[in-house]
This record gives C-alpha cells, structure tokens and sequence, in this order.
C-alpha cells in the first residue's frame, strides 16, 4: 500500500478529492491543522505577560530615560 499527499489550493478541491476517494471506497484521513506554529513555552510566557500587563504588573520607562545610568 502506498500514501499519497495532496496539496489542494482551495476548499473546492479539497472536497473533490474527498468526494473522490469516497466514490472510490478509498479510505482516507484528513491530516489535523497546527493549534499553531509557535513553541507552546513562548505562548505561555507571552500570555503571562499580557496579564501582568492587564494586572498593572509592570514598570514603565520613558524612551529618553532608556540609557541613562543611575
């Protein structure tokens, strides 16, 4: 038995080759898509982020201050 990968461009042919491969009797499966295509720790850590943001957990610099020593 073999695999093959199709690479449809749009939603029409994607439900052709579905329709296909059942008027066929050909067993297939729909791969799952990505959740997402970012490191789930780097999620985790921006979410965080954005609520201690939302939390008023967070220290404010004005840009000319940036590089000044004290």
């Amino acid at each position: 038995m073999e695999t093959i990968t199709i690479h449809p461009k749009n939603k029409d042919q994607a439900n052709l080759f579905e329709q296909l491969a059942k008027t066929l009797k050909v067993p297939f499966e729909k791969a799952k898509k990505s959740k997402s295509p970012y490191d789930p720790e780097f999620v985790k850590k921006i979410k965080r982020s954005d609520e201690d943001f939302k939390k008023g957990r967070y220290t404010k610099i004005e840009p000319s201050q940036i590089w000044k020593l004290d």
